[in-house]
């Protein structure tokens, strides 16, 4: 399997490729955390927050439908917030049976909900525009500048860097399996679901010892090349004067936004 199937940085000559990646970072962080600190229902502080978004999407050369097309994927998970409908006191809006229970959801509910999807769907079109200008070895650079401890952006980079190796180890145990669990035809191969179940947790526990082992004998390569613990790049990220502007003028933006937020 190619490492390219897991990479999501899209090369173009746009103004956002071009910047530092610490300015990236630094103001899809704090985007985020922006959008986060705002209170609900802060609906025109949402919009501003959008348009900016928008905005950087064009500045891409991505479209204005890259990110949002992305995005609905991750919107399912934000349904774990559904409880709020329920559980914070309000105005009861309406009623309905589940099973034993009669539920009630308020409008305080309802406002908290939705908050919650819109600033859970404008982070992660910002997180996605991020991989897709930047390059991974320059994001973990860009955090190592940061400040993010050095054990974890380490690693992040192994794991990104390895993960096709863990894949192709997965469809090699598969295979090994399909070729063990051979049957007549018309008839299902191998047992039932606690015969299934135990093959799968002695294949994970194979995929363990394998990737331990070559975990192993990656890390003593590296340290017969002279690894000391740092990663390196051939890119000199060196601060100009536009990724300075840039940075004044996203938080500008951020702040912007926050008092938007609290009109």
């Amino acid at each position: 399997m190619h490492f390219d199937a897991f990479d999501r940085y899209h090369e173009k000559a746009s103004f956002l490729h071009r910047l530092d990646p610490r300015v990236k970072t630094l103001v899809t962080v704090v985007y985020i955390v922006s959008n986060a600190l705002l209170p609900d229902g802060a609906w025109l502080a949402f919009v501003f927050a959008w348009l900016f978004l928008i905005a950087v999407n064009l500045l891409s050369q991505l479209g204005i439908g890259y990110t949002f097309k992305r995005s609905i994927v991750a919107l399912p998970f934000a349904l774990i917030a559904i409880t709020v409908l329920f559980s914070i006191p309000g105005t009861p809006l309406f009623s309905f049976q589940l099973f034993m229970s009669n539920l009630t959801i308020t409008d305080a509910g309802l406002l908290r909900f939705v908050s919650i999807l819109i600033r859970s769907w404008l982070s992660v079109q910002m997180a996605i525009l991020l991989v897709a200008v930047t390059r991974f070895p320059d994001l973990i650079h860009a955090l190592e500048h940061l400040k993010v401890p050095a054990i974890l952006t380490t690693i992040i980079a192994f794991l990104y860097r390895y993960l096709f190796v863990l894949t192709d180890e997965v469809f090699r145990l598969i295979r090994a399996r399909e070729s063990r669990s051979a049957a007549a035809a018309g008839n299902r191969s191998g047992g039932g679901v606690f015969w299934r179940a135990k093959v799968a947790g002695n294949m994970a526990g194979q995929l363990f010892l394998r990737s331990y082992e070559r975990s192993d004998r990656i890390y003593n390569a590296m340290l017969s090349r002279g690894y000391a613990g740092h990663l390196y790049t051939l890119n000199p990220h060196e601060m100009k004067p536009r990724d300075y502007y840039v940075t004044a003028f996203a938080i500008g933006v951020v702040f912007i936004v926050q008092i938007l937020g609290r009109l």
